[in-house]
């Protein structure tokens, strides 16, 4: 029986965009099911993990000039192109809520490569809804029916319910995950440590 990766993350972040490039490396050397909990990471940093925003308001010169070397060297390990984008940190919410659409469809690796190609790479502002009115028409998807479904009460607490959890785990941020539900693992550089427990 393959074992489960349980995937906590919000497309608002860089690192995690480099962890679905990992963990969508991975899987095609280790059998193993993806269990996909969209997210909305300010709830956590809001709730129980606000030195971050200490952290940028105040940053450490010397951090911050290794953070984007660092940044630099996993972006050419993963074959991406990460940007800046102006629009940073950006409201994530309804892209986040649209993952549970493409949950769904059977489409969520699809949908979360358009929506962080087009945040990281392109510098698209993507809680602007013409801009995800784009990435879903891409992907064949009625707006109107995407739209309508993300602003649902059930929905809205989907996502709230899969930050609460994380939380309540012991997670702080994205990308999170866990192996035989209390095993966790934090980061994007986590996943050769992922691969070995597979």
């Amino acid at each position: 029986m393959n074992k489960k990766l349980e995937y906590f993350l919000d497309c608002s972040s860089p690192w995690t965009y480099l962890s679905f490039q990992g963990i969508k490396d991975l899987s095609k050397k280790k059998s193993f099911e993806i269990v996909w909990k969209p997210i909305l990471v300010g709830g956590v940093f809001n709730t129980i993990n606000p030195s971050v925003y200490e952290g940028r308001k105040n940053p450490i010169k010397e951090k911050l000039a290794y953070s984007q070397k660092d940044m630099e060297d996993w972006s050419k390990l993963r074959g991406l192109k990460i940007i800046m984008p102006e629009i940073f940190p950006v409201n994530s919410v309804k892209a986040m809520r649209g993952a549970f659409y493409f949950l769904e469809k059977g489409k969520i690796e699809d949908y979360l490569d358009a929506v962080f190609y087009a945040y990281w790479t392109e510098g698209k502002d993507i809680s602007d809804d013409g801009i995800l009115q784009s990435i879903i028409e891409k992907l064949k998807v009625n707006p109107d029916a995407f739209f309508e479904y993300i602003g649902t009460q059930e929905v809205k607490e989907k996502l709230i319910s899969n930050t609460q959890e994380l939380m309540d785990r012991g997670g702080f941020g994205s990308p999170t995950f866990f192996i035989d539900e209390t095993d966790m693992y934090f980061g994007n550089d986590r996943i050769q440590l992922i691969e070995e427990k597979l």
